[in-house]
């Protein structure tokens, strides 16, 4: 099966509406969170596309997908460790970002912001400090309890991921991203969040960073797990 792999969109639905429609054959694809434009929008992409939140994302409009009050065309959430099947792939994906002051909560322990109705027809406000934006143990042991898992997406990298932070070189990567790895041991880990394209080994399996979707994405041939990175064409 050919796997298409996109990083963070940011709203950028001109790329990947142009990446679709370059590559046709391509049976599923995947994106690491942060879909939303910067109002909390999104549209419906041209093909089906199985996405994981990002911390940018609108958590409003994840819930509303997830108790089926709101329907995007060709956009379907993965939850929290949660398994899919595509095709014949095994698939997880723990989206959102690490916060040790919340890790510890349950799912519905998260504070929901106070949001105005929206306009009609319109998305609801994208709550810049909604705390569901963030992954939390039980989700990660959610992950940990599954086995033969073929691809893990995860929106934060794992450990190590050396990028400048204000001057000074740090790893930035999340541990409890490496723990799921060195349980799961899938084919493949794609990961997003610092818009850095990387490829590396880290416990043992290949764990790789995608760049922005305007810049590149990847082309996955399953039956090898080789892949293809492509510029991006608009």
């Amino acid at each position: 099966m050919k796997l298409g792999a996109l990083g963070d969109v940011h709203g950028d639905f001109a790329s990947l509406r142009a990446i679709m429609a370059r590559h046709p054959d391509v049976e599923c694809w995947v994106t690491v969170g942060d879909l939303a434009d910067d109002r909390g929008a999104y549209e419906a992409p041209p093909a089906l596309l199985h996405w994981i939140k990002g911390n940018n994302d609108n958590l409003e409009v994840i819930a509303e997908l997830g108790d089926s009050r709101r329907r995007i065309p060709n956009l379907r959430y993965l939850p929290n460790g949660v398994p899919l099947r595509l095709g014949s792939l095994s698939v997880v994906g723990l989206g959102g970002t690490f916060a040790p002051t919340w890790y510890e909560r349950l799912p519905g322990d998260l504070p929901r912001p106070i949001l105005g109705p929206p306009a009609p027809g319109e998305f609801p406000r994208l709550a810049r400090d909604d705390k569901r934006r963030h992954f939390l143990r039980v989700e990660v042991d959610a992950c940990k309890r599954l086995r033969n898992i073929d691809l893990f997406m995860s929106h934060e990298a794992a450990r190590p991921f050396l990028m400048e932070v204000r001057g000074r070189r740090q790893d930035v990567g999340k541990t409890p991203i490496n723990e799921v790895l060195a349980v799961l041991r899938p084919r493949m880990h794609l990961s997003g969040h610092h818009h850095v394209y990387s490829d590396d080994v880290r416990q043992g399996v290949r764990s790789i960073g995608l760049g922005p979707v305007g810049e590149s994405y990847l082309l996955i041939e399953t039956a090898t797990w080789q892949y293809e990175r492509l510029e991006t064409i608009r």
